[in-house]
């Protein structure tokens, strides 16, 4: 087994892709070991000093470290703990059916539910698989007067460029397809 990096555009975030599914169709971002008790695999990492937080993707894992830790420093131990893992055959998630059902708090009118769907799935088919390119995800949080509410994880959460992929990437395209949106503003991971 061979574990892959990728450097985002965040420079405190690597992207490692193990060549195996991590999540398939989820993410799951985990800012603190205490987050991080139902997967074993992020429970692991965060062991790792100078780890800041875990982003569980579909094919990779994003770890984002401390400002004053280096990458040459903290890499081989990422790939060792990873490499470990799937070797072992260890699951990603201790109940993975606690996870599914967790609750997704959004926020819109009743009225806006057709809407809201078009912006979803925008999200879902132009923006999110552009985002996990990078090694991160965006989560729609809520609609409401023409703003679009948006929370970002992984290489997103925190990165320099990730105002600029917001305003310029992500509005522009959903002004263009849906008129009624005026604006996109991002939420902190933990809102």
């Amino acid at each position: 087994m061979y574990i892959q990096t990728e450097l985002t555009p965040n420079p405190n975030s690597i992207k490692f892709i193990p060549g195996k599914e991590v999540l398939g169709s989820r993410s799951l971002h985990f800012i603190s070991k205490e987050e991080a008790v139902n997967s074993p695999i992020a429970l692991r990492l965060f062991g790792i000093d100078g780890v800041e937080s875990i982003f569980l993707g579909s094919d990779f894992i994003t770890v984002s470290k401390q400002e004053k830790t280096s990458w040459d420093l903290l890499k081989p131990y990422i790939i060792e703990v990873i490499l470990a893992h799937y070797l072992e055959g260890k699951p990603i998630l201790a109940d993975a059916s606690s996870s599914e059902n967790e609750v997704i708090d959004e926020f819109f009118r009743e009225e806006d539910a057709q809407l809201v769907k078009e912006i979803k799935e925008l999200l879902d088919t132009r923006i999110r698989p552009a985002v996990a390119q990078d090694g991160g995800d965006i989560i729609f949080k809520g609609y409401q007067e023409g703003v679009v509410y948006l929370s970002l994880h992984g290489a997103c959460s925190g990165c320099p460029s990730s105002t600029a992929t917001l305003k310029m990437g992500i509005e522009n395209m959903l002004k263009h397809y849906v008129p009624e949106v005026v604006e996109v503003r991002a939420l902190d991971s933990d809102d």
